[in-house]
C-alpha cells in the first residue's frame, strides 16, 4: 500500500470517528418527551440550553408542563431564567446516586451560582435522601424547606448528562421577587463606567450610538465593551482622525442585535453579524472557544471576552480585552506611492557600454495565514461517578465518556502502527 493510500485510509478513519462522537443536546433529548415541552421551550428562550450543552457533566431537574406553567405564568423571562438556573446541577446524579448520598444530604452547585447574581449560598441546592425512599430538593439557604421531591428518572447518558423530574421548582429566597428591569430602563453607560469602560461609554454618548443600543435592547442586544486599558494599547488607531461615520460604525461593530449570553457564545458557529453589518460578510465577527475561554476575531486581531457586566434577558453586556477593529475600516491596503518626475537620460559615452543586466521582478509577499482556532478542551471529570445505575441499564446508554482528542490520538497511533508494520 502506498503512502498516499495510508494517508487516505487514516483520514477516512479519523473522520468517521469524529462524526460518531458528539456532545449532548438537551433540546433534542427533551423533544422526545412532550410532557416537558414547556420546560424545553423556556430553556431555549432563556438560552440556558446553550449553557447546558457546553457542560460535560450536568444534571437537569426537569419540570413537567403543569409545574412549569405555574412558574412561567407569573414572572418575566429574566426571573424565569434565574429560577431555571437553580434546576441545573453541575454534577451527575441518577437514581442510584441519589440514594447513596454521603450522610444522607449534600449541597450541590447550580448554574445560578455561576451567574454572579446569587449572594452567599443561594446558588446551591440541598439534596437530601429522605425516609421511605423519597429524595427532597430545596434551597441551600438556612431555614429553607425541602419543598420539591424526586419524581422519576427521564434520561441518562452516563456520566455526561442526567435528566430527573422533580415535583415543583426550587425557590431560593428572593429569586422570584427580585426586580426585573426592562432593557430600555437599564442605564447602559453607568454600568459600563462602573465596570472600567469609561472611554467606551463616553464615545457612545458623544456619538449618539447609545440611543441605537437602547432601541435595540428591547428585542435582544449583546454588547462587547473594551476596557479603558484596551484603548491605550499599541496598534489602536488615533480615533480623533476618524470621521463621525467611521466612529459610529466602530461602535456599532461592538454590539450584536441578539441576546447571546456566555453559553451561547461558546456554542456559536459561523460569522456573527453586528449592528454595523451592511452586507454579506461585512462587519461580521467570528467566535472561538477553548474550555471556559471565548475569543472574538475581527480579521485584524483577537479579543478575549473577559467578564460579564450584565446578563438579563434579553440584554447581555461583556467586557473585552481589546478594541474590536473591523477590517472594513482598518484593513485597507496603503495607497501606492506617487510616481516620480521623469529624468532625462545623459548622452551616451562614445566608449562601448556594458549591456544592462536583465530586470528581475521581486516576488510579491505572501499573505500570512491566520492562526488556527483553539480547540475546545472539555471540562473536568465528574466529582463522583457511580459504579452502576439502574437508569442507564433501562435506557441502554451505558457508555463512559472519553475525551475526543485522546481517543483520536489513540486511534491514529494504532492505525499507523498497523499499516506501517
Amino acid at each position: 500500500m502506498t503512502t498516499l493510500q495510508y494517508s487516505l485510509l487514516l483520514s477516512l478513519t479519523l473522520s468517521a470517528l469524529l462524526s460518531s462522537i458528539s456532545a449532548h443536546n438537551i433540546t433534542a433529548i427533551l423533544s422526545g418527551f412532550p410532557e416537558y415541552s414547556e420546560f424545553n421551550n423556556y430553556l431555549t428562550q432563556t438560552k440556558l440550553a446553550d449553557e447546558i450543552n457546553t457542560r460535560q457533566t450536568i444534571t437537569v431537574l426537569a419540570l413537567n408542563n403543569g409545574a412549569m406553567s405555574a412558574l412561567a405564568g407569573k414572572h418575566p423571562l429574566s426571573v424565569i431564567k434565574n429560577a431555571l438556573s437553580l434546576l441545573v446541577v453541575l454534577d451527575y446524579y441518577d437514581t442510584t446516586k441519589l440514594h447513596k448520598i454521603s450522610k444522607g444530604t449534600t449541597l450541590s452547585t447550580t448554574l445560578y451560582q455561576t451567574t454572579g447574581n446569587a449572594p452567599g449560598n443561594l446558588g446551591f441546592v440541598n439534596i437530601t435522601d429522605l425516609q421511605g425512599g423519597k429524595v427532597g430538593f430545596g434551597s441551600a439557604a438556612p431555614g429553607s424547606k425541602l419543598d420539591s421531591t424526586y419524581t422519576k428518572s427521564v434520561k441518562q447518558v452516563p456520566y455526561n448528562i442526567s435528566i430527573l423530574e422533580i415535583s415543583q421548582p426550587i425557590i431560593a429566597p428572593g429569586i422570584l421577587t427580585a426586580p426585573a428591569p426592562t432593557p430600555s430602563s437599564v442605564n447602559i453607560t453607568a454600568l459600563l463606567e462602573k465596570a472600567g469602560c469609561k472611554t467606551f461609554a463616553g464615545l457612545l454618548r458623544t456619538s449618539g450610538v447609545i440611543k441605537m443600543y437602547q432601541t435595540a435592547a428591547d428585542k435582544g442586544l449583546t454588547i462587547f465593551a473594551p476596557n479603558d486599558e484596551a484603548f491605550k494599547a499599541a496598534g489602536v488607531p488615533d480615533l480623533s482622525k476618524l470621521t463621525n461615520a467611521e466612529i459610529v460604525s466602530l461602535l456599532q461593530y461592538h454590539a450584536t442585535a441578539s441576546y447571546s449570553p456566555f453559553g451561547s457564545l461558546k456554542t456559536s458557529k459561523g460569522p456573527i453579524p453586528t449592528l454595523a453589518s451592511n452586507g454579506a460578510g461585512k462587519f461580521d465577527l467570528t467566535v472561538t472557544s477553548a474550555g471556559d475561554s471565548v475569543t472574538l476575531h475581527t480579521g485584524m486581531g483577537p479579543s478575549r471576552v473577559a467578564e460579564t457586566i450584565l446578563d438579563s434577558t434579553p440584554l447581555a453586556i461583556f467586557t473585552v480585552d481589546n478594541v474590536l477593529l473591523p477590517v472594513e475600516l482598518f484593513g485597507k491596503a496603503p495607497s501606492p506611492a506617487p510616481a516620480g518626475e521623469p529624468v532625462s537620460a545623459p548622452s551616451p559615452s562614445p566608449v562601448a557600454s556594458t549591456p544592462a543586466p536583465a530586470s528581475v521582478e521581486a516576488p510579491s509577499p505572501l499573505a500570512a495565514s491566520p492562526p488556527a482556532p483553539p480547540i475546545e478542551t472539555p471540562d473536568g471529570a465528574p466529582a463522583d461517578a457511580p459504579s452502576g445505575s439502574e437508569d442507564s441499564k433501562a435506557d441502554g446508554n451505558a457508555a463512559v465518556h472519553v475525551s475526543v482528542p485522546v481517543l483520536v490520538t489513540v486511534f491514529a497511533t494504532v492505525i499507523c502502527s498497523t499499516l506501517m508494520s
